[in-house]
């Protein structure tokens, strides 16, 4: 198919794109990678009246470490930007070990992070990985800025608590700390296909290895990515043992909510969700305690 017709803007600054998103509101959309909007445009799932490109608007790319242990990434950096900067393994272990797991190399060398986030598919890594990471989101428009957390950002299914004038612009996340490990887990029937489930799940320890620290992150496990807090909340002041994931496993299964589908029923995504958290629960209490 082919879309419907539509006006084509290519903003040249960010004053302009913003001006152009406060003119239009609902009726323009951004346009930075593609890979989710075009399909959608193609299929006449979505019909915006004007397309502001962004994609001239440089200065909004790139991936920034501060001294405030912080890490601020672009949201028009590609994906595979961020695979290949030397420094991710280092401070954002989590996403380096997801990022070979999101689509194919074709869509990571045009997809963004700004735009995944902003279309915010449940079934996506991304959105999980920035929730199971405390992360913050920088929306920009005429009136001015904010941030947005990540626990707030997310509101349904493909919708954000962005405004209809306003445009992410930067995504903030915390760099990996000492004593700490993660570990990121899904499985899909085919390498690059949308997770059956994902789990993202990470573990800051004392020195005297008691946990500081604990979070589970899943996607494609409800109409948002999930994060289980209460399962998370659970590990808190305890040396983790087998016992204590059992039971963060168990909380987090009566957190989610999959949808089920005619690959995998919802009993089967919660049980899958079940083995895979267990398994990288314990693979990042472990990197914590020996990495």
């Amino acid at each position: 198919m082919k879309p419907a017709p539509f006006k084509y803007i290519a903003a040249r600054t960010i004053e302009q794109a913003l001006a152009l998103k406060a003119e239009y509101g609902d009726e323009g959309r951004f346009l930075a990678g593609g890979q989710s909007l075009v399909p959608a445009l193609n299929f006449r799932l979505t019909q915006p009246a004007v397309l502001i490109d962004i994609n001239p608007l440089t200065q909004c790319a790139g991936v920034q470490h501060s001294d405030a242990g912080t890490t601020r990434i672009g949201a028009l950096t590609r994906y595979r930007q961020i695979e290949r900067d030397p420094t991710t393994p280092q401070y954002l272990p989590l996403i380096s070990e997801a990022l070979p797991h999101i689509a194919h190399p074709q869509i990571r060398n045009r997809g963004t992070i700004g735009g995944n986030l902003a279309h915010a598919d449940p079934a996506s890594e991304m959105p999980a990985i920035v929730l199971a990471l405390a992360g913050r989101l920088r929306a920009q428009s005429q009136r001015g800025e904010r941030w947005i957390a990540a626990s707030d950002f997310f509101v349904g299914a493909l919708t954000t608590a962005l405004e209809t004038d306003e445009m992410l612009t930067d995504v903030e996340l915390p760099v990996a700390k000492p004593r700490s490990g993660s570990c990121f887990m899904e499985m899909a029937r085919r390498r690059g296909d949308f997770a059956l489930i994902g789990v993202a799940c990470t573990v800051q320890l004392d020195a005297e290895q008691h946990c500081l620290q604990a979070s589970i992150s899943l996607c494609n496990a409800g109409e948002t990515p999930i994060l289980a807090a209460d399962a998370g909340n659970s590990l808190l002041h305890r040396k983790i043992g087998p016992a204590d994931i059992d039971e963060a496993v168990s909380l987090m299964q009566n957190a989610i909510d999959p949808g089920g589908s005619v690959h995998a029923s919802k009993s089967f995504q919660r049980h899958l969700a079940g083995v895979l958290t267990k398994r990288a629960l314990s693979a990042a209490n472990d990197r914590a305690l020996h990495g």
